[in-house]
């Protein structure tokens, strides 16, 4: 048997196969290109299909000057830190009900989750649909600054 003792690389120099067969073994060509090439082309069904939302802008960013954070607590919440209120002398008296200002225990908005138990007069600035409604239940009210 004879042996071609010339290397593998060199018999093939100059043939059209040298580096397996034709396209697929030149660089990515087999895959339609490496990671997001072709989205906008070739690759368009693909991205239709599995990619929708791959083109275009959604949403926007408002200004931080513009935004509001609200500090909130519930109701649940108020009830039981009543007695502490009254206790640091955050919440007063009024008619036999206490009397509590949000603010001046730095809360901006009131929201209704959770049960009151005691007559409490709450002021506050923000307040959610069913808070009035759970207040006035209780014995208590609800003054809008």
């Amino acid at each position: 048997m004879v042996v071609n003792k010339r290397k593998k690389h060199t018999r093939f120099r100059g043939n059209r196969h040298y580096h397996g067969s034709h396209k697929k073994h030149k660089g990515a060509g087999g895959r339609g290109g490496r990671g997001d090439a072709g989205l906008h082309k070739h690759n368009w069904t693909w991205t239709v299909k599995y990619d929708p939302h791959h083109y275009g802008k959604r949403g926007f960013k408002r200004h931080p000057s513009v935004v509001r954070h609200l500090k909130t607590i519930n109701l649940k919440d108020i009830d039981s830190m009543v007695d502490k209120l009254v206790e640091k002398k955050l919440a007063g008296e009024e008619n036999g009900k206490i009397k509590i200002n949000l603010e001046k225990i730095g809360y901006d908005k009131l929201l209704g989750a959770g049960r009151i138990t005691k007559p409490i007069i709450v002021e506050c600035k923000y307040f959610s649909k069913n808070v009035e409604k759970k207040l006035e239940q209780a014995g208590g009210k609800l003054v809008k600054l």
